[in-house]
């Protein structure tokens, strides 16, 4: 019984600790099935493409009057597989969140595994919140002070492929700053993070935020970042809040 001591934890709370090895082999396996949902959702989006490019992506540049140019001889061809490869990790995020928890589910005890549903589904939904936040509130403010600055001698004419980068990176940087209460969660968990220390640091965390803020956010422009600093705050409030009952509940 001492020659397997040491391959549990919490007598019995937790199952067989797993070797480095089997640590590797799981996590191979846990790519390979998100790999695969991202392959399913890209499939998928490739039979929505048009609507997905001409009506979503390019619906915030219309809206604005903004003139887009694609200067790559196969500048489209790509943009079609980018659109692809990206809407369908969107779209398996929920798969790609299960496979994170349940490589992570082995350092977790008996009671806590059965709510890796319940967090999965709110990962995902606070991932969606983000992308839908950036998509109708901070791309239509961004790209309607890029169309419109400056002098109306020079008009404003965008490359496809430098628009289709700050969509993306908006709307996915947007998602996963979202993910702010879902890591308090499991840090506070974990132990890690504690709701009197966020507390004590507020001061410092809003100052960091607004650094991310102006980093972050597309535009140079005080109104874009405001409009991501803002909901960046009240993030790190409901972290708080979470913390502290996620505290409570170890």
């Amino acid at each position: 019984m001492e020659e397997n001591s040491n391959k549990t934890i919490g007598s019995g709370e937790r199952e067989v600790e797993m070797t480095f090895l089997d640590h590797l082999e799981e996590l191979r396996w846990r790519i390979i099935y998100a790999l695969i949902g991202i392959v399913v959702g890209a499939a998928a989006c490739g039979v929505f493409i048009d609507f997905l490019i001409d009506i979503v992506l390019l619906g915030p540049a219309k809206k604005v009057g903004a003139d887009l140019q694609n200067l790559k001889p196969f500048g489209q061809v790509f943009l079609y597989f980018q659109v692809a490869i990206v809407g369908g990790f969107i779209l398996s995020v929920p798969n790609v969140f299960y496979q994170l928890w349940r490589f992570i589910s082995p350092a977790l005890r008996k009671h806590e595994k059965k709510y890796i549903l319940s967090i999965v589904v709110f990962s995902s939904f606070c991932f969606l919140i983000g992308i839908g936040f950036a998509y109708f509130v901070m791309l239509p403010l961004t790209l309607n002070f890029a169309a419109h600055f400056g002098t109306t001698t020079i008009k404003n004419q965008f490359s496809i492929e430098e628009y289709m980068s700050i969509i993306f990176s908006v709307m996915l940087g947007a998602g996963l700053i979202f993910e702010l209460p879902m890591i308090s969660f499991f840090l506070s968990k974990l132990g890690i993070l504690t709701p009197v220390f966020m507390r004590k640091y507020r001061r410092h965390a809003i100052i960091i935020i607004m650094v991310l803020a102006a980093v972050l956010s597309p535009g140079t422009d005080p109104v874009s970042q405001l409009v991501l600093a803002v909901p960046l705050v009240l993030l790190y409030e409901l972290s708080i809040i979470i913390s502290k009952y996620s505290v409570k509940k170890t």
